[in-house]
């Protein structure tokens, strides 16, 4: 089982350069089987082309290494802060995608302009807080999931309805059933990210209140297809 779930975690890691979300080693991707508490994520530092199934490093719900020659992700404390307190997520990816990127540094939220958007996120995709200078210098990696929480926690926002967050004057973090998914989702939030700043720029001079979209529509397009009536592809 830990062989599959190694192969699956390297061929997610692998679509992130192939979906152009990230260059040189920016990014990585873990996912979790909580019957064993194990999780397996990208190696830290090593190119992409250099990556392999055998390279990926597992880890256990403490972040001690329990299979692999190679130190994982510098971001792995804050895989593992997400895991322990979302029960939903099965995986997670953090890339420093280009657009999504914009608007972490910016440290402005995504509002919810249209139903592409509203057809895989739940409202307006949330950013965090700036970290202190305490939480900087201190388990940096850990505080940084420490804050996506607390923005969840915060905002009383819903895990399983929003499965991304910017971190501020970083990038994005999302969560998924498993690892391909996840990266789908990382994949879908750049667009939206692309779309969202340009719809910005194209309606600059009015109030922004008057670019989001209706609740109902929003309503309507993510519970067809993430509701417990939903109907959207096939059904059985």
């Amino acid at each position: 089982m830990l062989e599959e779930l190694k192969e699956r975690v390297y061929r997610a890691n692998m679509m992130l350069p192939e979906n152009k979300l990230v260059i040189s080693t920016w990014g990585n991707v873990s996912e979790i089987d909580r019957k064993k508490g194990l999780f397996a994520i990208k190696p830290s530092g090593v190119a992409y082309e250099d990556l392999s199934p055998d390279k990926m490093v597992v880890c256990d719900l403490k972040g001690n290494i329990v299979e692999g020659s190679l130190k994982p992700s510098s971001d792995m404390p804050t895989h593992l802060e997400i895991y322990k307190n979302f029960s939903n997520a099965n995986a997670v990816v953090h890339t420093h995608s280009r657009w999504a990127t914009i608007w972490a540094q910016a440290g402005k939220s995504i509002s919810a302009y249209g139903t592409t958007h509203a057809d895989y996120f739940y409202g307006a995709i949330p950013v965090t807080r700036k970290m202190t200078d305490e939480e900087i210098v201190s388990e940096y990696e850990r505080n940084t999931g420490r804050v996506i929480v607390e923005t969840f926690v915060s905002h009383r926002t819903s895990p399983s309805r929003m499965n991304a967050c910017l971190v501020h004057s970083h990038g994005p973090f999302l969560w998924g059933d498993d690892a391909i998914s996840a990266v789908e989702k990382a994949v879908i939030l750049e667009e939206i990210a692309f779309m969202a700043w340009h719809t910005e720029m194209l309606a600059y001079k009015k109030e922004t209140t008057t670019l989001k979209m209706q609740q109902q529509l929003l309503d309507k397009h993510f519970f067809r297809k993430h509701g417990d009536n939903a109907y959207y592809g096939q059904q059985g």
